[in-house]
């Protein structure tokens, strides 16, 4: 249960969600279909509620004895959503090296892995598979096109072309639009992560996923902003997994990150796509690093 905890409590968290007192719960099969988990934590699921008293389990009859209480939940610190639990577990395979472009990836294997049912982990095969990295067969199973240098660089060429274009847009924005405020909020969570750098270096993943997503949607561009999807997905894990001077890394990103923030906040365009290309580029770097091999 220790390799699948944090699906277990995401799930058991989820489950006590629809709770009501004396009423029935359906069968293991459905629970799990229902909850997008494996049978195996459905009845790990069960196990605790009734312990709790929850529920009384007996057999085919699980007869709910009582409303949750607050207390009766896992912290929020210690679950994440099913669906960041498959794409840790997926991104690993990739980032890590674990797997070799052409390698198959099955449907069921990759479920009984992660501890959740099929259906959860198709849904985000078929999601992740718009990003090129990843190509259906038949029989449930997937062809693995690898995290190449070609992907790499061809992703880095299109975010600066979509980024360029959105800093333009942001240095545009009325003076009242609430983008600035964000900006304001943005930069402070910036200088307050750079003060606590030595200790707090791993956040800065979120952060950066939080400033450009917000200069991304000053485009105004819907495929600009969904797009931006790949880019977060992308970005985010080679930051989580290449933990090569991380530290080092983060600090100087986010010193990018407070340069470019004053080069829009002067609205002067030639000073924005400076800081802008400066910061992409190291961003580049980075990712060109984390390609396996």
């Amino acid at each position: 249960m220790a390799r699948h905890n944090t699906v277990f409590k995401e799930a058991y968290n989820r489950c006590l969600s629809g709770l009501t007192a004396h009423d029935s719960l359906p069968s293991e099969p459905e629970l799990g279909e229902r909850l997008g988990i494996s049978r195996t934590t459905v009845r790990a699921i069960l196990g605790r509620m009734h312990d709790a008293r929850l529920i009384n389990w007996d057999k085919r009859v699980k007869t709910v004895l009582r409303a949750p209480k607050e207390c009766d939940f896992f912290p929020d610190e210690e679950t994440s959503s099913l669906n960041e639990v498959i794409e840790r577990s997926f991104m690993r395979r990739i980032l890590t090296g674990e797997a070799e472009p052409g390698a198959q990836i099955n449907e069921a294997e990759l479920a009984r892995e992660i501890g959740t049912g099929t259906t959860s982990v198709r849904e985000f095969l078929i999601r992740f598979s718009r990003f090129g990295l990843i190509e259906k067969r038949p029989n449930s199973h997937w062809i693995l096109k690898g995290f190449t240098l070609d992907f790499a660089l061809e992703l880095s060429e299109v975010r600066e072309m979509f980024e360029l274009r959105s800093a333009a847009s942001f240095a545009r924005l009325a003076d009242d639009h609430p983008a600035w405020i964000d900006l304001d909020d943005i930069e402070k969570e910036h200088r307050a992560l750079l003060v606590d750098i030595d200790l707090r270096y791993k956040d800065f993943s979120a952060l950066d996923e939080k400033f450009h997503l917000l200069v991304h949607r000053a485009s105004g561009n819907r495929f600009v902003v969904d797009f931006y999807d790949v880019i977060a997905f992308i970005f985010h894990y080679h930051y989580q997994w290449n933990k090569a001077f991380a530290r080092a890394r983060n600090e100087r990103a986010i010193i990018e990150h407070l340069d470019y923030i004053g080069a829009l906040r002067a609205r002067d365009p030639a000073r924005i796509e400076a800081a802008c290309r400066l910061h992409l580029n190291s961003a580049r770097e980075t990712l060109l690093q984390s390609v396996p091999g």
